[in-house]
């Protein structure tokens, strides 16, 4: 990354300004009751029931084969804000984040893609080529500040569309959009892949609830309970929301202000809360939402919290039983290591993605970057496992030979919490260039160590230079460089 590169991804003072997703420091509107909604389960049993027939339960399929606790990450990891995580039916990773600032590559969503279970990860480009002229003309209105890119994007399928939620707004204001755009396949290389602009969902500032609270129409996330979508939203402001959506159209049901409800209110200015997600495990949701402060590189607090409830409504509460709606929230993901202020959380199965700013990076310091984490589930609370331990290699691979077309292997012995991933790299040319070795996949170490077998190996490769890259949130090490000998007798 250039020094320019660098100059354009630092964080401005203030809340947001780097590859953005919510809105900064505010004034509040105070707290408030719980409101009572129409769709709101009327008794306690009809609470108890919950979700848990007709409901979208967490589907942990696509996830049960990891590992708990972290879950390092390579490649194409790097600057990722406000990661909205999906696993798709054929096994593919995606995660949607947070435009560029300044309209780099259009400052529209990033999309990222990961084939071997999220270890390595690659660039699939950006939803569209430049931010949707409607919303440059509703902020342009009167000589107002174009948004600089656009923000914390969350990802949902149903019925075999993906709905993809955005927003846009500007630096420490409540003026915002979360909009919409679907498609019916995640895959670029399909002949039918296109994001098409369904337009804007909700706009703030708006009054919501009965009790008409300011919110900030930001930080979008989906959740069903019994076929019945909402979507949980706001930042900073009065605190969080539900607001009821309808199917196909995925736009809010009429009366929409008066019908959500309020989630979360830390209750004191700033009321420093956002990005928040709800999931169903068991017979409770989870909320998951960001507390304090992100985009402040060394100074970032954010960091993220949960409560439960028996209704997808709330009220929410934390391990001790204090309300979200009263300050209320347990912490279960915070600053560890290498990972500064994480937060900008999504949950996919089982597994939390989130960004942080990572203190390793010597080229770029606190560049935001994806974090994941299998979920533990004890006495039906999440956790998740922050042990940090630098990546390390504690045992060299060693020179190889093999016959012509026969096979070699190369072993690298690591340590590290979490465990590293491991990707080999080759060379042909005296170490000038460095490429993935051929049909090799990187790969988390498993028990301390990582394989390369290189099979049917030609004459050309004699003399080939091998040499592993370990990888984990908290340092990033390569290995001495080995040779392979290609036998021809």
């Amino acid at each position: 990354m250039s020094t320019d590169q660098r100059r354009r991804h630092r964080v401005p003072r203030g809340r947001r300004g780097f590859v953005a997703g919510a809105v900064a420091v505010a004034v509040v509107a105070g707290g408030a009751a719980l409101a009572t909604a129409p769709w709101r389960a009327d008794t306690a049993a009809a609470q108890d029931r919950g979700a848990a027939h007709g409901t979208q339960a967490v589907d942990t399929a696509r996830t049960a084969h990891l590992p708990a606790g972290g879950l390092s990450v390579d490649g194409d990891v790097a600057p990722v804000h406000d990661p909205a995580l999906f696993v798709d039916d054929d096994g593919t990773w995606y995660v949607f984040s947070t435009g560029l600032v300044h309209r780099e590559q259009g400052g529209t969503i990033l999309i990222r893609a990961s084939h071997d279970g999220g270890a390595t990860w690659e660039s699939e480009g950006t939803v569209w080529d430049e931010i949707p002229a409607w919303i440059d003309e509703k902020f342009g209105a009167n000589g107002g500040t174009l948004p600089d890119n656009l923000w914390a994007p969350a990802i949902y399928e149903h019925d075999g569309t993906y709905y993809l939620y955005y927003s846009a707004s500007t630096f420490g204001s409540n003026t915002s959009v979360t909009a919409l755009a679907t498609n019916t396949t995640l895959d670029p290389k399909d002949p039918d892949y296109r994001w098409v602009d369904r337009g804007p969902v909700l706009e703030s500032p708006t009054p919501v609830t009965p009790d008409g609270l300011q919110f900030n129409a930001i930080d979008p996330s989906v959740v069903e309970d019994h076929g019945t979508p909402y979507l949980s939203i706001g930042s900073f402001w009065s605190g969080l929301f539900l607001v009821p959506l309808e199917w196909p159209s995925g736009k809010p049901v009429d009366g929409w202000a008066e019908k959500s409800v309020h989630l979360v209110d830390r209750t004191a200015p700033p009321n420093a809360v956002e990005g928040s997600q709800i999931v169903k495990h068991g017979g409770y949701f989870y909320l998951f939402a960001s507390f304090d402060f992100c985009c402040q590189a060394a100074n970032s607090t954010y960091h993220v919290v949960v409560g439960r409830s028996k209704d997808v409504a709330g009220p929410y509460v934390d391990e001790s039983g204090k309300s979200l709606l009263d300050g209320g929230g347990t912490t279960i993901l915070a600053a560890n290591g290498a990972e500064v202020g994480p937060g900008g959380q999504s949950v996919f199965g089982d597994v939390l993605a989130y960004h942080y700013y990572d203190a390793s990076n010597t080229a770029s310091p606190y560049l935001p970057t994806l974090g994941l984490q299998k979920l533990r589930w004890k006495n039906g609370w999440p956790s998740v496992d922050q042990r940090a331990v630098e990546a390390a290699i504690v045992r060299q691979p060693e020179a190889a030979a093999a016959p012509l077309h026969g096979s070699a292997t190369f072993t690298v012995g690591v340590t590290g919490s979490p465990a590293p991933v491991v990707t080999w790299e080759v060379s042909s040319d005296d170490g000038a260039t460095w490429v993935t070795a051929p049909g090799s996949a990187a790969s988390r170490a498993v028990r301390g160590e990582a394989t390369l077998r290189l099979s049917h190996v030609a004459a050309a490769q004699d003399g080939l230079e091998v040499r592993a890259r370990v990888r984990n949130p908290h340092a990033a090490v390569t290995s001495a460089v080995v040779t392979l000998t290609v036998r021809r007798h």
